[in-house]
């Protein structure tokens, strides 16, 4: 997508985003040393991180949002300075999934993604904007689709879901079931005259949504995109907090506060878990007060799985 920004003339360019990534990965990679007993590993990449993170939040913040990059001719991509590519969507989602956002910015950075990325008109959350067309900026093949296609500020999908999963981090409930609903494919087919602009199959994601001009809100790519896991898991995990973890179940939603019940039907291997999440009070913080299994009540508000071929009745009270 920005094949020159790393791999310029000069191969100096570096990726607020990747660095985001990075951090998650070294994060997840520190407790499996840590259960290995590998304290010296541990130590060293938590130093690792920690200059990670002081970069990221100084030299990676614009102000409202954090750069997307620096390329190796020294200029920057996501800067409110830019003509074209001012804000990128993955740098500010990534600062929160990462964790690695300082806890003010990944606010305020989130807040920049809905006011300038999110059409909620046409119903997309683009990837970049303004798209790249007449300025000087060189940052790879993302250049040579027409403005508005594909990556180059339309709505790429993977990094849509990405900004549910964020604000769902966040808590930030409204906004994450929002953000979902106005992605599913569906919401795009809903009347003749939205599937004559959408043009694709309403019940498979799309790899990308265009975003400008005579093309705007027309589907791309169906059948071909890794997004449709990453929505799968947004709405399964994140919304509707179905969370599965070294052999127990939990439930952390992130729902809207007038969703007064749901319920789910998890099958772990011969067992089935009915699950039944009631909201009696519109609770705005989603958190867990009473957690049943079977009819009684657990402390830890989670359920260990067991593989033995009985059905358990689960009922989680929100506050």
């Amino acid at each position: 997508m920005m094949d020159l920004v790393q791999f310029g003339n000069k191969g100096t360019g570096e990726s607020v985003w990747l660095g985001f990534f990075l951090y998650n990965i070294l994060d997840r990679f520190d407790k499996i040393c840590e259960k290995a007993g590998k304290t010296e590993y541990v130590q060293k990449y938590e130093g690792i991180k920690d200059e990670l993170k002081r970069a990221l939040n100084t030299n990676g913040w614009d102000g409202r949002w954090y750069k997307r990059a620096f390329m190796d001719t020294k200029e920057i991509l996501g800067s409110s300075d830019n003509e074209e590519c001012k804000i990128d969507s993955i740098a500010q989602s990534w600062s929160v999934i990462s964790k690695a956002g300082d806890n003010d910015k990944k606010y305020i950075a989130m807040e920049s993604l809905e006011n300038h990325l999110v059409n909620k008109e046409i119903g997309i959350i683009k990837l970049l904007d303004p798209p790249f067309e007449n300025s000087s900026l060189e940052p790879g093949y993302i250049k040579s689709y027409l403005p508005g296609v594909r990556e180059n500020g339309g709505q790429y999908t993977h990094a849509a879901v990405w900004a549910v999963i964020a604000s769902a981090m966040l808590k930030l409930n409204n906004k994450a079931y929002d953000f979902y609903r106005m992605i599913n494919p569906i919401e795009h087919s809903k009347t003749e005259e939205l599937a004559l602009r959408y043009k694709v199959e309403p019940y498979v994601i799309a790899a990308d949504i265009y975003g400008c001009s005579n093309l705007l809100g027309r589907g791309g790519w169906t059948w071909y995109t890794g997004s449709s896991s990453w929505f799968y898991k947004a709405g399964i995990e994140y919304i509707l907090g179905l969370k599965i973890e070294e052999g127990n179940l939990r439930i952390e939603p992130c729902i809207p506060k007038d969703w007064k019940e749901y319920k789910i039907r998890y099958e772990y291997k011969t067992s089935i878990y009915n699950i039944v999440v009631k909201n009696p009070n519109e609770s705005d913080t989603n958190t867990v007060k009473e957690f049943f299994v079977n009819g009684e009540k657990i402390e830890e508000k989670q359920v260990r799985l067991m593989d033995n071929g009985r059905i358990y009745e689960v009922e989680v009270v929100l506050e």
